[in-house]
């Protein structure tokens, strides 16, 4: 682990014991932050660590190209992950890191510069206020190179604490939620530039290169990827919309006739340039649109390219009735330059524009007409959610419902822990995300649950949801992507821990799955989550699907069997 002071611009390697007993990735972050974390502290103190953390799989096989990052959240002053990708694992790797852990603030705006043989803090004022992707192009001039580099950055809503704010890794990736991005921008971090100038040996023996060869061809040469190459995530859209399961308009509708105009088929045949992938993946999910600007010179353009999948086209698609996909492409691009978590600025615009046609708020707050479907008036108040250009936006920017709970209107703002993914798949789902440990739809299947089980076992339900919960956290402690989960079955996951000399991991990897299910959960909660007091705004509970009217008896039974299963959780002793 490299530990860097920022405020003293010094940093040190240390080595730390636990690779058998928390693996790395989310386990890693989770035993640094209990190390050196401070529960009792305000999310926005320089002691506090932000930590990037990889596992032991990482460089040796095909997707286990994600990045860990954890940090006291500024949505609610608790311990938060958030999961990106590009190049960041890689070149964690390559510079012989397991994890960064960066505590202190530094005196101006700086720039990070890591690797296995270099370690500084530039000083970048000059970057302070200036955009995600103009930041990134003066980076990569005053870096060098390419490879095994990668390029982190915030943009102004990191820069003003926004709790909205994403962590832009190499341009098409990100630490999207829960405001790594502020953690950043309270440290005057502007950037973190990670060189893999380093190298390492693959592992000795006979079985690594046969296993590895099989796994690169079922990712390859099978159908298993497919849907994530082809189409991407986006296939996702015309499908919930046909089952009544697309939030729609702020959840006021589960589906919307007018879909047709940004469904995945639709951003495929009109806006798709190429698609491009992680480091270390061969699968390439990551689909890029085009934007393009008309100049006042007759026929100047210039093109822009964006990335799009299901989450972002539901945020600033579906969710705020913006039905056509260059428009919504525009509203990914704005939210991009000012380094926004496009889900959560997208579901708090839906919820603003409902309190405004409700009179809840007016053009006074606003600064401009909100409409559902006027596009050109998102684009405007995107940037003034960015920027915090006056006292609604900038406490919209701490969480949809701090803002309800000063203008009103909790009863239809759409946040489950967080504001909501892009599922209107039942009740599972719903206290799947608001009780998950990352409020996100990834940390259990619930949106499959409910799309599959036809009974309303509350027991049933909460059982699937913590051992799939359990799982996953493995899966992110090895840190694998999580579109990877059908390759990467527990049998295979042994047989690769096994043949690059993890044979410990290998055999116990029950027992340290529940141990790291049970440390996060008492990290959590010793931070000040309490999963009996989350709120499931009213909005939920009058949505309609294909099942019909949602059943709030089982919402509620859900709810509370799944509370008590999180308590347990923390207090169960360790196994193993």
């Amino acid at each position: 682990m490299l530990k860097v002071d920022l405020s003293i611009g010094r940093g040190k390697i240390e080595e730390i014991d636990g690779r058998d007993t928390c693996a790395g990735g989310s386990g890693l972050a989770a035993l640094l932050f209990d190390q050196m974390g401070f529960s009792d502290c305000s999310w926005e103190a320089p002691e506090q660590p932000l930590i990037f953390a990889i596992g032991p799989l990482t460089g040796y096989f095909p997707l286990m190209s994600k990045t860990v990052c954890a940090f006291k959240s500024p949505y609610h002053d608790q311990y938060a992950e958030s999961h990106g990708g590009g190049r960041s694992a890689l070149s964690l790797r390559f510079a012989d890191l397991d994890a960064l852990v960066i505590t202190g603030k530094a005196r101006r705006p700086s720039c990070l510069v890591v690797g296995s043989r270099q370690l500084e803090v530039k000083d970048v004022h000059y970057l302070w206020g200036k955009s995600v992707q103009r930041t990134g192009r003066m980076l990569r001039r005053m870096a060098g190179g390419s490879g095994h580099r990668s390029i982190l950055r915030i943009g102004t809503a990191g820069e003003n604490r926004s709790a909205m704010a994403c962590i832009n890794v190499d341009t098409y990736r990100h630490f999207g939620r829960l405001g790594g991005g502020a953690v950043m921008g309270a440290k005057n971090l502007k950037a973190i530039v990670i060189v893999g100038d380093g190298s390492f040996e693959l592992p000795p023996g006979k079985a690594y290169a046969p296993l590895f060869q099989k796994i690169y061809g079922q990712l390859t040469e099978t159908s298993m990827m497919d849907k994530y190459h082809n189409l991407g995530t986006p296939i996702n859209v015309a499908v919930l919309n046909g089952i009544h399961a697309m939030p729609c308009r702020n959840l006021q509708a589960t589906s919307d006739e007018g879909i047709s105009g940004i469904t995945g088929e639709t951003f495929a045949e009109r806006t798709l340039l190429r698609n491009t992938a992680c480091a270390g993946c061969p699968v390439g999910c990551i689909h890029l649109g085009f934007v393009r600007e008309k100049f006042e010179e007759p026929n100047q353009y210039l093109y822009r390219q964006v990335t799009y999948d299901h989450e972002p086209i539901f945020a600033m698609g579906s969710m705020l009735s913006v039905l056509d996909a260059f428009q919504v492409l525009t509203l990914l691009e704005i939210a991009e330059k000012a380094g926004l978590d496009v889900m959560s600025a997208g579901v708090a615009l839906a919820w603003a524009t409902e309190a405004y046609e409700k009179g809840l708020v007016s053009e006074k707050e606003t600064l401009i007409p909100l409409k559902f479907g006027d596009a050109p008036a998102y684009a405007q108040a995107v940037k003034h959610l960015g920027t915090g250009a006056n006292e609604f936006y900038r406490l919209l920017g701490r969480g949809t419902l701090k803002a309800a709970e000063h203008y009103g209107g909790r009863d239809f703002a759409c946040v489950l822990g967080q504001e909501m993914a892009g599922y209107a798949t039942g009740e599972v789902f719903f206290v799947s995300q608001a009780l998950g440990f990352r409020h996100s739809h990834l940390d259990a299947g619930g949106y499959s649950y409910d799309q599959k089980q036809e009974g309303k076992d509350a027991a049933q339900a909460v059982n699937f949801l913590v051992q799939d919960e359990k799982a996953r956290g493995f899966l992110t402690s090895m840190v694998s992507c999580l579109f990877a989960r059908e390759v990467y079955k527990e049998a295979v996951l042994a047989d690769c821990l096994d043949a690059v000399g993890y044979g410990a991991l290998a055999a116990n990897m029950d027992s340290i799955a529940q141990r790291i299910q049970k440390m996060r959960w008492q990290i959590r909660i010793k931070t000040g989550f309490d999963p009996a007091s989350v709120p499931i705004p009213k909005r939920f509970a009058e949505v309609v699907t294909w099942k019909g009217p949602l059943d709030t008896h089982y919402l509620d039974a859900l709810q509370k069997t799944y509370a008590k299963k999180i308590r347990e959780l923390a207090r169960m002793e360790q196994s193993g």
